[in-house]
């Protein structure tokens, strides 16, 4: 009978350690729902631009994976969350950073339209502490939250693949991001 309580008192302490971990002080779940999908934590990590820590970029898949091409394919529904950890971080320099991006994205193609619908999302200005979750789901596109506010959709799965290129693809905007989104760092 002791055993049984000290193993649960273990499985139980495991448990609540994987609930969740902790990324440049923000608070990063292992998993999330998606509109009824149960996601799990890929990896994760920081943006660094210029020894700037700029904001944490979470993955979240249906099962881990370290293959990024894969991921930016798959037509299976999916998760990149940004949270803002720095007010160096504004939403006109978001939006560019976005836009080269697309301008050097190694999958999928944004048309005008799409990039233009995105921008529309985020009109009001960017502080530290946003949380931004791009959310693609088969079947209905790339849904945007900006603070748990719904923005809006942009349809279409080459607008998903040229996005997720942005931090998975052959040119990330930080490749030790991506590697550490994909799980090997």
């Amino acid at each position: 009978m002791k055993n049984y309580f000290i193993a649960l008192f273990f499985l139980s302490s495991v448990g609540f350690s994987i609930a969740q971990q902790t990324i440049g002080g923000v608070s990063v779940p292992a998993k999330v729902s998606v509109d009824g999908t149960n996601l799990v934590f890929n990896g994760g990590g920081i943006r660094v631009k210029y020894t700037f820590n700029l904001y944490v970029g979470a993955l979240y898949i249906k099962r881990p994976s370290m293959d990024a091409n894969k991921i930016i394919n798959d037509d299976l529904t999916m998760a990149i969350h940004l949270n803002i950890i720095s007010d160096k971080v504004t939403r006109d320099k978001f939006l560019e950073t976005v836009n080269e991006g697309f301008k050097t994205a190694s999958h999928g193609k944004a048309t005008e339209a799409q990039k233009n619908t995105l921008k529309g999302f985020f009109s009001d200005a960017f502080k530290k502490g946003d949380k931004i979750r791009l959310e693609y789901v088969t079947g209905a596109g790339l849904k945007v939250y900006k603070n748990n506010v719904y923005k809006g959709v942009v349809p279409g799965l080459e607008f998903k693949k040229a996005l997720f290129s942005i931090w998975l693809g052959t040119k990330p905007a930080d490749a030790a991001l991506k590697n550490k989104m994909l799980g090997k760092a």
